[in-house]
């Protein structure tokens, strides 16, 4: 995190201080989790074996199933937006689907996950509405003041284009400026005031210390795609191993021959006797499966990320299986909060332009509702929700079942229904009103 002073101002001399501090960062961080998820590691840069030797290079892409899976887990149920305000509840409704929104926080909380951090920028498009769109720390970056506050002065985002020159933008809490960099940075033309109350960006984060979700286990996913491709190695190894004859002396067609028939008969000295047998290496296939087996679990273990492709996995139910997805809960919890921070500071900003027609401080009244992806048994849950009728609200008896998205909708729904629907039997009445005989 970038922290500054208040007063500072935004010249091209601390732009390309920082611009120089975010690159030097990329380069030592986010490019290697970068290359991670895209499946690139050590491995394949590692140092060439000679070429008598077989060389295998096999990464496992365990960052993309870990951040897939998370991601999955935390958001594969898009979040649902509301207010108690109907005309708030509308223009929700309304931005979001102008800007796909669910996409948006689906790659939003993909990036935090590869990074531990991510930005969101806001700004007013050429058809006059608001748009949203989603930043990698790789090309973007904000400086905040260095108060107890950490308010944000500057967003900062860049790009190169076909020609290989770099452009961008920085924006503050009034206006928006583009620059150019052609052996220096230079603004490109004067500022533009944006028309939000506040820097239009708002970083959304991993957790409070940035920490991608695995990065923690980088090492161990090294240490796996090291052991993995010796193992290969070994296999080429055992398949090309090298045929030993000693008391006999071969010439070039014999060995051709020998090739070709894949018979050995040859003629050995009666007293040091004949020996044709194939080298073989010590055999340590129990060692490496010992260690890519403990590899393997180390790394679900510290990541809190559950292996669901174990074939244990899918013969848990009901409260084993919420065991077993309990440390992933756990992190999807500590991210919900992290979400929820950053979406109050986006409907903030967005209430507070004038484009929006909203009061600016109609943002308080907007509600999340997060819904983790569990595995559904509708069997089961209907089972407890039919246990808990009389004993809770018609509310939480619904919400209990994971195919009812809105429980107090449905119980309306199902109130509307049954006052409808005309009764029978002994506790009714026919159409005269007389009771039925």
């Amino acid at each position: 995190m970038f922290r500054v002073p208040r007063d500072t101002v935004m010249t091209p001399e601390f732009l390309a201080k920082y611009m120089g501090k975010h690159k030097a960062q990329v380069a030592s961080k986010y490019a290697k989790l970068h290359d991670s998820y895209e499946n690139r590691y050590e491995i394949l840069s590692a140092e060439k074996k000679p070429d008598w030797k077989p060389d295998n290079r096999i990464p496992v892409n365990f960052a993309k199933y870990i951040v897939d899976t998370m991601n999955g887990f935390f958001i594969g149920i898009p979040i649902k937006i509301q207010s108690d305000v109907p005309a708030v509840s509308d223009y929700l409704e309304l931005l979001d689907q102008y800007n796909d929104q669910d996409d948006n926080n689906a790659e939003l909380s993909k990036i935090c996950s590869i990074y531990g951090s991510g930005y969101e920028m806001y700004y007013v498009d050429d058809a006059g509405k608001i748009a949203i769109t989603y930043l990698s720390p790789m090309d973007s970056f904000m400086i905040y003041d260095n108060s107890i506050l950490e308010r944000p002065l500057f967003f900062v985002r860049h790009y190169i284009d076909a020609d290989n020159v770099e452009h961008g933008s920085w924006s503050d809490s009034r206006c928006v400026q583009h620059f150019i960099n052609r052996g220096s940075y230079k603004w490109e033309d004067d500022p533009t005031i944006h028309g939000f109350d506040g820097v239009p960006a708002v970083e959304y984060v991993e957790n409070e210390e940035r920490i991608g979700i695995f990065e923690s286990v980088l090492p161990v996913i090294n240490a796996y795609n090291k052991a993995i491709s010796e193992k290969a190695n070994d296999v080429d190894y055992f398949a090309d191993a090298y045929l030993k004859v000693l008391g006999a002396t071969l010439n070039q067609d014999d060995l051709q021959e020998l090739r070709r028939n894949r018979i050995i008969n040859l003629e050995g000295d009666v007293n040091t006797g004949l020996v044709v047998e194939f080298l073989q290496k010590p055999d340590a296939d129990a060692t490496q499966e010992n260690l890519i087996n403990r590899l393997e679990k180390l790394i679900f273990q510290i990541s809190m990320v559950a292996n669901i492709s174990d074939e244990n996995f899918g013969q848990s139910s009901g409260i084993a299986l919420k065991y077993k997805l309990q440390s992933m809960s756990n992190l999807a919890k500590t991210k919900e909060r992290k979400f929820t921070s950053g979406m109050n500071r986006r409907y903030k900003l967005i209430f507070s332009n004038p484009v929006s027609g909203m009061k600016a401080d109609d943002w308080v009244t907007v509600k999340y509702h997060f819904t983790p992806n569990f595995p559904a048994n509708l069997v089961e849950e209907a089972e407890i929700a039919k246990n808990l009728e009389g004993i809770v609200t018609k509310e939480t008896q619904l919400s209990v079942l994971s195919i009812v998205d809105n429980p107090q909708q449905e119980a309306e729904d199902l109130n509307n229904t049954t006052s409808q629907v005309p009764m029978t039997g002994s506790f009714g009445s026919g159409v005269n009103g007389n009771s039925e005989s």
